[in-house]
């Protein structure tokens, strides 16, 4: 079975006034995410060792396999994006109380937790992810990965946030300023009830 492009959680239009405007979910979901769809559903098409896997499955057959590369970049950024999504939300910005006794014992308090996805996601050399991940030894961290890589290739743990700074995310809203973007996600738009619930499930 084909992969397909999953809806939006809410609509285009509804992070507009959190600092991403309808133009850049509309650009982001509908053309960027549909093309990895696409280009990941060819390359499944036409490699029976891909058939009937999981996406997840997919990300990590692919990883790290030099004639693999085109197929974990799209199902990389597949996975990324469906992430991506949930990860973001309206209402967005205020970290319930689980999460943030998680985050005070893990990382040093809220303040230093966003300091460090902001550098994380500031230092990401080009395109690239940034992360909050429960790592193997229940302690939260903060990390980055390059273009479609993440952590479910890399083994660092089980994502809870997950922010793209390729710069299609944020160059129609905050052109060539990305700290501002970051700052901007983490204080309006990120998903910390997502989050948490991805913590305690």
């Amino acid at each position: 079975m084909a992969f397909e492009l999953p809806p939006l959680p809410y609509s285009k239009s509804a992070l507009a006034s959190k600092g991403m405007c309808e133009e850049t979910l509309e650009l982001h979901h509908d053309k960027h995410h549909q093309a990895y769809v696409t280009a990941l559903n060819g390359f499944v098409e036409k490699d029976p060792q891909l058939q009937g896997k999981s996406l997840e499955e997919i990300v990590k057959l692919s990883h790290g396999k030099e004639a693999m590369a085109p197929v974990f970049n799209n199902a990389g950024q597949h996975w990324n994006h469906i992430l991506f999504w949930k990860c973001m939300s309206p209402s967005g910005g205020g970290i319930p109380g689980a999460l943030e006794k998680k985050i005070n014992d893990d990382l040093g308090g809220v303040q230093k937790f966003k300091d460090a996805f902001k550098a994380a996601g500031g230092s990401q050399f080009g395109s690239g992810w940034a992360w909050l991940v429960l790592g193997s030894d229940g302690k939260l961290k903060v990390t980055k990965t390059p273009n479609g890589s993440n952590p479910l290739a890399t083994g660092e743990g089980k994502v809870l946030l997950a922010c793209d700074v390729w710069e299609h995310s944020y160059y129609l809203d905050f052109r060539n300023r990305r700290p501002d973007y970051l700052q901007n996600w983490l204080d309006k738009i990120a998903n910390y009830e997502f989050a948490e619930a991805e913590l305690k499930g």
